[in-house]
């Protein structure tokens, strides 16, 4: 299955890199997300951010965390994928470089939607389920 029947439909929720520690986690719990994709313009992918990262940022500096901006604590080297990419493909990824939110672009690198470990393995499970129905009508109808 391509991550194409995933996004359709699916926004992604951006934040500017200046945006302060404050106006993140007011934007996490309003949109009940775990991370957004950091954009200046909606397009164009400058890093992102997760409730990990803010708990990273935490030990030794809570009490400058209120001070601190999106820039200070996003990731800056982002992994992607496209919409012909495979969940197979997607769930290697995330297993191997251990992360949980993938940015989806388009072949100009444009950001389209995003893509969660959630996602993926719902739909994963999705399919499993699939082929576990088709194995047994295929058995049921052999008899």
């Amino acid at each position: 299955m391509k991550i194409s029947t995933i996004i359709s439909g699916k926004r992604v929720e951006t934040i500017s890199a200046s945006a302060s520690i404050h106006d993140l986690v007011n934007s996490l719990n309003s949109h009940h997300v775990g991370a957004l994709v950091v954009s200046s313009d909606g397009k164009k992918i400058d890093g992102i951010v997760s409730e990990r990262d803010i708990v990273r940022a935490m030990p030794g500096k809570l009490n400058q965390l209120v001070a601190m901006h999106v820039r200070d604590i996003m990731t800056v080297d982002v992994h992607t994928c496209t919409p012909e990419s495979t969940i197979a493909e997607l769930m290697t990824m995330m297993t191997e470089l251990r992360i949980r939110h993938v940015p989806v672009v388009d072949e100009s690198g444009s950001l389209l939607s995003i893509v969660s470990i959630g996602d993926v393995v719902k739909n994963h499970v999705g399919e499993l389920d699939s082929e576990r129905q088709a194995l047994i009508d295929y058995v049921a109808s052999a008899n």
